[in-house]
């Protein structure tokens, strides 16, 4: 199949595009490449550098004629979207809205999208959050993820367009940012690996559910073909707090100081763990790669980045 990956030189992007290539299927990227880079891509996949804010995306999905979209593109920054809902929506919203509009006119066979368990579900009240807990953003950028969900839904409803919203939990591994709205992962990987402190804010308490890139590649690829319509968790289940985190990192790094404490940012999430059991209902996913393992591959991964 041919598919259409936006966000496509970014971080998740690019490993699920790596994933559909092996896979045997076409890849085209479309980014803009104001966060994605060029390095990214894997020889093979064609770069379409586009922004979905402009009116020529109807002009792209009508020239490629892509079977599948595997949505990526997106402002991620939690922050900046607290800043600025403006821009947020406009990113995040109207661009979905030209690209769904030119699914619908192309004749996109399906539309693969990139969700958030963290964002979507806000403080939770069940752990691990199964899809049917409530969404309660504290976010623009959750506010947008959820309503993108229902735009999808409405495009399913009134087009007959099938998607999936793949709502990731936190995605770690190769090809991460360390700067800017980054995940911790990266920090830490960077930072250990270049001899500087490490800061936990707050307590270390707060919890997440790590969820390594690979596995979410692969989600992606189960489902390309599966029959199910609708938000499916893309998670392990289990949560592992910053604290503990850092400990595992330091270890596999080789270092023995302690991480630095700061005060804790205000309105961060407490908890975050997302229920991965109907992924593998309607998909066939299930987690595979350990923590431990998947901590190891992307320290690895930033020691070849650092040396290069």
């Amino acid at each position: 199949m041919k598919i259409l990956v936006t966000g496509g030189a970014g971080f998740i992007g690019s490993n699920v595009g790596d994933a559909f290539v092996a896979a045997g299927h076409e890849v085209v990227a479309l980014d803009d490449l104001s966060s994605g880079r060029r390095a990214n891509l894997s020889p093979g996949i064609r770069l379409i550098e586009a922004d979905l804010r402009r009116g020529d995306v109807g002009a792209i999905l009508a020239a490629e004629r892509p079977e599948i979209v595997c949505h990526h593109a997106a402002q991620i920054d939690v922050r900046k979207s607290v800043a600025d809902p403006v821009r947020d929506a406009e990113i995040n919203l109207l661009g979905l809205l030209r690209l769904l509009e030119g699914c619908v006119a192309s004749g996109v066979r399906k539309v693969l999208f990139a969700s958030s368990g963290g964002a979507c579900y806000g403080e939770q009240e069940r752990f691990p959050a199964p899809e049917t807990h409530p969404t309660r953003p504290v976010s623009p950028y959750g506010v947008a993820k959820a309503a993108s969900e229902l735009y999808l839904g409405y495009y399913h409803a009134q087009y007959k367009l099938p998607y999936v919203a793949l709502r990731y939990a936190n995605v770690y591994g190769p090809r991460q940012n360390p700067h800017g709205e980054a995940g911790v992962v990266a920090i830490f990987a960077q930072r250990l690996l270049a001899g500087e402190p490490c800061t936990i804010y707050g307590d270390g308490g707060q919890t997440r559910d790590f969820v390594f890139v690979g596995d979410v590649a692969r989600a992606n690829l189960l489902a390309l073909e599966a029959d199910y319509v609708g938000p499916v968790n893309v998670g392990t289940g289990r949560e592992t707090s910053v604290a503990d985190l850092y400990q595992r990192m330091a270890a596999v790094a080789g270092v023995s100081r302690p991480a630095s404490k700061a005060p804790g940012k205000p309105g961060e999430q407490r908890r975050s763990v997302v229920d991965p059991s109907l992924a593998a209902r309607v998909i066939g996913w299930r987690p595979e790669v350990a923590l431990e393992q998947g901590l190891a591959r992307t320290l690895e991964f930033f020691r070849r980045s650092a040396a290069a």
